[in-house]
């Protein structure tokens, strides 16, 4: 788990290797939802999820600086990294702070590149069978798409099915709300390689939980949002 460090100043984002990271793009990129088309879809300012956004948008950026640190550490061309657009199924299978890291940020690419460069599927890695069922229709701060139940997060998922029709619910950074309309169900994905991918991405998920863990330092305020100790996290167990 990364630490979370007593910081006695103000305007700190976190430490990276023992060294203050300025608050000040966390502040200008809230600013800027704030100011956005989706503004209105954001949580109420000063009310428990609103510091959970900023918590959520904090270790984004906390990613971000791990990378850049870890890509100029290992020599890499961060510009030649490819941008990237991760459809829901990997987004889930990275975590919504990770995957918000790695589309935004050249540097989380090129780092998952280098970190998986090796990974393969072997062949005890069978296709995981596809989600019965029809897909719900989820409305988030980033717009609307289809996902089955089963590939959300699992404690996202148990919060909509328990939350009244229409309600939005905040989950470890996740904030949705199950739209009742049915629709209808796609076809199958067979592309080829998704065991791999799905390998690949497990792997940076390990490698960049151990690195959060040895070079960050959290300060009060700005913990993880699923962080248990955390006083706005209402999803303890």
């Amino acid at each position: 788990m990364t630490h979370r460090h007593d910081y006695p100043h103000t305007g700190v984002l976190g430490l990276l290797d023992g060294r203050p990271l300025p608050r000040t793009e966390l502040d200008r990129r809230l600013a800027a939802m704030r100011a956005g088309p989706r503004s209105s879809a954001l949580p109420i300012a000063g009310s428990a999820e609103d510091r959970q956004l900023t918590r959520w948008v904090a270790q984004i950026l906390l990613t971000e600086r791990l990378c850049e640190a870890e890509a100029a550490d290992r020599g890499l061309d961060v510009p030649a990294a490819p941008p990237a657009r991760l459809d829901q199924r990997a987004a889930v299978e990275l975590g919504s702070i990770t995957a918000a890291a790695y589309e935004g940020n050249a540097a989380v690419r090129a780092v998952y590149l280098a970190v998986t460069a090796g990974v393969t599927a072997g062949p005890e890695e069978p296709v995981a069978p596809g989600p019965a069922g029809p897909p719900w229709r989820l409305s988030t701060p980033d717009g609307e798409f289809d996902a089955h139940p089963d590939s959300l997060p699992r404690d996202l998922a148990a919060a909509l099915r328990a939350a009244p029709a229409g309600a939005r619910v905040t989950v470890r950074g996740w904030t949705a709300r199950l739209v009742a309309a049915p629709v209808r169900e796609p076809a199958a994905d067979p592309a080829p390689g998704r065991p791999a991918e799905a390998a690949r991405r497990l792997a940076f998920v390990r490698w960049l939980d151990a690195a959060r863990a040895r070079r960050l330092e959290l300060v009060p305020g700005l913990e993880h949002p699923g962080d248990p100790a955390q006083p706005d996290n209402h999803h303890r167990h």
